[in-house]
């Protein structure tokens, strides 16, 4: 891994936990001995954002799940960057394959949002990743190259971008991408970066993998040399995160 890109973990919480159980999980995080070279942050559901964020020690980073492409306005259950960045956070996560399979967000909407959330100055994790009958099929590269393309149209600043790939048969399924399958796809999306965007955000932007990453798994993934980090789902409301978030130690 080139030495300019920090690895970087996320821990993705989705609609699990309340104040209790997260609240324990954030004093079991603030209590462990954590790799200083790794960057992390937590996305916490939108209610627990401002509670994460008082919970968490100032060095781990808070993510809301997901927000809207607008600052304002008549659109009940959404919310905005500037919410998330006045609760206390600078991440969000966008483009999740259950924000675009269950809820049916589609490439440019995804895009939109990345314009807007980086506007706002929020950094965006963005997700891409094919489903199981897409790699069957063979289209593994054209869906994560279309995905990625309408992320990157939208995309002025990258170094408030990280991108994780997250193949979407791996997610939840206890199925992981070997490390070969993960590196292939990284290193596929790295040199697409380079031939359309440019050699240097090529080599600088962090490229994460998402899908039934656990304490076994996670070290020998973390050695593939195109692999900066992880974002985790189950596992990262668990003992085992502290174990991933070390993986480079």
């Amino acid at each position: 891994m080139a030495p300019s890109r920090k690895f970087f973990v996320g821990g993705n919480w989705k609609l699990n936990g309340d104040k209790a159980s997260l609240g324990a999980l954030a004093e079991s995080m603030n209590k462990a001995s954590l790799d200083p070279n790794t960057e992390i942050v937590c996305g916490a559901p939108a209610i627990y954002i401002d509670f994460a964020r008082q919970k968490l020690d100032p060095k781990i980073g808070v993510a809301a799940q997901n927000c809207y492409k607008l600052a304002k306005g008549a659109f009940t259950g959404e919310i905005s960057p500037a919410m998330i960045k006045d609760c206390g956070a600078h991440w969000v996560i966008l483009g999740h394959s259950e924000r675009r399979h269950v809820f049916g967000e589609t490439d440019e909407l995804i895009g939109q949002k990345v314009a807007h959330a980086l506007s706002e100055g929020l950094g965006v994790i963005a997700c891409i990743g094919e489903k199981l009958d897409e790699r069957e099929a063979g289209v593994t590269e054209k869906v994560v190259f279309d995905q990625t393309k309408h992320i990157a149209d939208n995309v002025k600043d990258w170094s408030k971008v990280v991108l994780a790939y997250e193949p979407v048969w791996a997610i939840g399924t206890g199925k992981t991408a070997s490390p070969q399958q993960a590196q292939e796809v990284h290193e596929k999306l790295r040199h697409w970066l380079k031939k359309h965007v440019s050699e240097a955000v090529a080599n600088s932007t962090r490229i994460i993998y998402g899908g039934s990453v656990t304490a076994s798994n996670c070290k020998e993934l973390a050695g593939m040399a195109d692999l900066d980090g992880f974002l985790v789902g189950g596992a990262s409301l668990k003992p085992e995160f502290i174990d991933i978030i070390n993986a480079k130690k």
